[in-house]
């Protein structure tokens, strides 16, 4: 498999960029194209003692900055790292793409050079996150602050495609982030988004709480972006302050350093599972081609992992997958 990655998308490009990018070669058998500055991308992996086997570089002097409006991959900066790399994937030059850069303009390029796939009306930033027994998905994780009510039922809908044909679970339970579990709880959107997600043979389960989220609620939680992206981090940060306690709390005397002895395994195993490097990221579900969006703070093993998520979410015909299933799922008004 041969997968383009942007050298030059994120906070820690290149460097943690073609690190993970080089144990992604060696572990997962995979070929990669790397977009960016070449002279650049060569002095890196020189400084760091990186191997470029199986690599190649596709040069491009563009990158695109987070500060830069989301529309400039279309016109200013097409010819960035991050645009050459969803132009290469248009083109048929590699399987898929992975970025960790500016998430609106991945979005814009992926939906408008890529494209969508045919009567998906917004795709969306779809993260797989642990929860009591197994994991949910969040779409949507911060691709789209502005919605309406039928993107937010299509979210459910392709989120619930790729739980159970990816993921394994049948009758996937799809619930709608809320601030309250009854039914007219929320605003206008939220309120039309419950209508549209009832009037489909989605296993729709109603509103969730934010409280609701970590247990065992739902096996995909459809949001806006804003608030998806809200859940997201919260999530996030509150997994690596609790672990930090957990920590502190194991290592104040020698009695607690015993006890954490005993249990280290399952220590070890809770803090993998929480760690959000370990999930890499987040594809972009409603895109014709595979598209993946790493997290902005990449590491090299954050990127090794985005990379080898981008390879399950290829070979198992997501995309394909939604194509053939999507008109299934009969929906009212939309």
């Amino acid at each position: 498999m041969k997968i383009i990655v942007d050298a030059f998308g994120g906070d820690n490009a290149p460097s943690e960029i073609i690190k993970g990018c080089q144990q992604a070669v060696e572990e997962y058998d995979v070929d990669i194209i790397l977009t960016g500055n070449r002279e650049l991308i060569e002095k890196s992996a020189e400084e760091n003692s990186v191997s470029l086997d199986r690599m190649s570089i596709v040069h491009t002097e563009g990158v695109i900055t987070p500060d830069d409006e989301s529309t400039y991959i279309l016109k200013e900066k097409r010819d960035s790292s991050m645009g050459k790399g969803l132009e290469l994937l248009k083109s048929g030059e590699g399987d898929a793409f992975v970025s960790a850069g500016n998430s609106g303009a991945l979005l814009v390029g992926s939906s408008m050079i890529v494209k969508r796939i045919k009567g998906v009306k917004r795709a969306a930033f779809a993260p797989v996150m642990p929860k009591r027994n197994g994991c949910f998905m969040l779409a949507d994780g911060g691709a789209n602050v502005d919605v309406r009510a039928d993107m937010l039922c299509q979210f459910g809908i392709m989120g619930s495609i790729y739980m159970e044909k990816v993921m394994g679970i049948k009758n996937p339970r799809v619930g709608l982030a809320n601030v309250g579990t009854e039914e007219h709880k929320g605003g206008v959107l939220q309120n039309d988004a419950y209508r549209l997600l009832s009037g489909t043979n989605l296993n729709f389960v109603g509103n969730i709480e934010g409280r609701d989220v970590p247990g065992d609620a739902c096996d995909v939680l459809v949001a806006d972006g804003f608030s998806g992206n809200l859940i997201l981090k919260t999530y996030e940060g509150a997994a690596i302050e609790i672990m930090a306690r957990i920590k502190a709390i194991f290592g104040k005397n020698i009695k607690n350093k015993i006890a954490a002895a005993m249990i280290m395994g399952d220590l070890k195993g809770l803090a993998k599972e929480m760690d959000y490097h370990e999930y890499g990221g987040a594809p972009i579900i409603g895109i014709s081609r595979p598209v993946f969006k790493a997290h902005g703070s990449s590491k090299a093993r954050t990127m090794k992992n985005a990379i080898k998520l981008t390879k399950q979410f290829t070979q198992a015909n997501v995309i394909n997958e939604i194509e053939k299933n999507i008109s299934i799922y009969k929906t009212e008004n939309i």
